[in-house]
């Protein structure tokens, strides 16, 4: 992948303005606690934002593909977001509203069901819950379990799906017996060494069995929740055949089906909801992140006949955000009219493939992947021993062990040039493109560029077989 000359990173800040802001991330940790997840492996101090890029308090300009994790439908401080926020606030209406109804809240259910799948649109209702993903997932399982009178779950291996007590049950990390972790296909690392669709078929087999194989005494789980792309996971898509497979699975037997939309919402993937290219109409959909428009809010959609009564259900003292709800209506209508769940279809396939032949330049580079702009590298070690269990990639036929430490390497490099990344995947491996939906081509061409650059440096110090030849 040939990569262009790149300009030094801009600093048009005085001496004595950078050291005016030096002491800021020392501060923060001296006086914050030690789960700064994005602080110690991003050590900026962002002052201005607008679309991709981001601004330091050293003057220095940033690329950001990190997007708040995916919350930036539209990057930062997009103007239809700031005029809907200016309007609430000049409108003297409550900002925190609970769950009355109000305008605002009205208008943002109105455009949400308009861009729902049909099959849910029709007969959907609207739950607001607590401001993040992981309150959703939790109200989620709850309601699951409330309609259903079953209390096990299904959940899939590599999940990551919040950190509140039930949400962290379904995550891949948690062990509570009453969640059932079963094989979510791949291609790179299949668990079953086969990839593709023998994979695939053989991780619905397994699902299968499950079901109809619940033993004495026991029951039916009271829902399955499933990413339809795994982000936090390593930015795995489910395949759209295996995802119709687990519909009819629990569509057959009565079973609640949850999408986790939270980071695939909203035109990620190339399509408005990620379930929309496998055709598939779950029972829930968990979605946060880009429904607020860059501001805190998280609903959960499901059927109406799964709308039962909780008695002393916590009601959630945040449901009521007017600001999230304005921003949250403005990006949805934005992406809606402006077609930019296709522009993301198209756009993300052309970087993808162009991506693609880092596996070629680089031999640290074991896999490329992603669906519309939401893309994963993933590192490996080149004279690390093959698994014993994926599909072929190379000579040795199986993938080789992930490197967390060229993964963190390259991220370090990358923010040396002036571009934001994440890192993911279930050893850490993956580096993550999450850049906004309003991404130009000339911004992506430099994203890929600066990527490429980033890469090269990580591997030369890495030495040996992970640089290019």
């Amino acid at each position: 992948m040939p990569v262009r000359a790149l300009p030094g990173a801009v600093d048009g800040t005085t001496p004595g303005a950078r050291a005016g802001h030096e002491g800021i991330p020392r501060r923060q940790s001296a006086r914050e606690s030690a789960a700064r997840t994005y602080a110690r492996a991003l050590p900026i101090v962002p002052v201005r934002a607008r679309g991709l890029t981001i601004e330091g308090a050293d003057g220095r300009r940033y690329l950001d593909c990190l997007s708040g994790a995916g919350a930036l439908a539209l990057g930062h401080n997009h103007p239809v977001v700031l005029e809907a926020i200016r309007k609430v606030l000049d409108s003297g209406a409550p900002l925190n509203a609970l769950d009355l109804a109000t305008p605002v809240r009205d208008a943002f259910i109105t455009e949400l069901l308009r861009t729902l799948p049909p099959g849910l649109a029709d007969r959907a209702r609207v739950r607001f819950c607590g401001p993040a993903g992981s309150d959703a997932v939790q109200i989620a399982c709850e309601l699951v379990r409330a309609a259903t009178g079953r209390t096990g779950l299904i959940a899939f291996t590599g999940a990551s799906h919040g950190r509140t007590a039930g949400a962290f049950d379904a995550s891949d990390s948690a062990h509570d017996v009453r969640v059932t972790r079963l094989p979510y296909p791949q291609d790179y690392r299949c668990p079953f060494g086969l990839g593709g669709e023998r994979g695939a078929d053989l991780a619905a087999r397994w699902t299968e069995s499950v079901l109809d194989d619940c033993g004495p005494g026991a029951s039916l789980p009271a829902g399955m929740i499933v990413e339809p792309v795994q982000g936090e996971g390593g930015v795995i898509s489910a395949p759209d055949a295996w995802l119709r497979r687990m519909r009819q699975l629990t569509a057959d037997r009565s079973v609640p089906l949850i999408a986790d939309e939270i980071q695939t919402g909203v035109g990620r993937t190339g399509a408005f909801w990620a379930v929309e290219h496998s055709g598939v109409t779950p029972d829930v959909m968990v979605l946060s992140k880009a429904i607020g428009g860059s501001l805190p809010l998280a609903v959960v959609v499901h059927h109406d006949d799964l709308d039962v009564p909780e008695r002393g259900a916590p009601t959630g003292t945040f449901r009521g955000n007017q600001l999230a709800m304005a921003a949250g209506t403005a990006t949805l209508t934005h992406v809606r009219e402006n077609h930019l769940a296709e522009r993301a279809a198209t756009l993300g396939a052309r970087m993808l493939s162009q991506l693609q032949g880092l596996i070629g330049d680089f031999p640290c580079v074991g896999d490329v992947r992603g669906r519309g702009l939401m893309i994963g590298v993933e590192f490996v070690d080149p004279e690390g021993e093959t698994e014993g269990a994926g599909q072929a990639t190379g000579t040795a036929g199986k993938p080789l062990p992930a490197a967390p430490e060229l993964a963190a390497a390259v991220q370090r490099e990358c923010l040396r040039r002036g571009l934001i990344v994440g890192l993911g995947g279930r050893h850490a491996g993956v580096v993550r493109l999450l850049p906004p939906l309003t991404i130009t081509d000339e911004q992506a061409a430099a994203v890929q560029d600066r990527l490429a650059d980033a890469v090269r440096a990580a591997a030369r110090c890495a030495g040996g077989a992970a640089a290019a030849p």
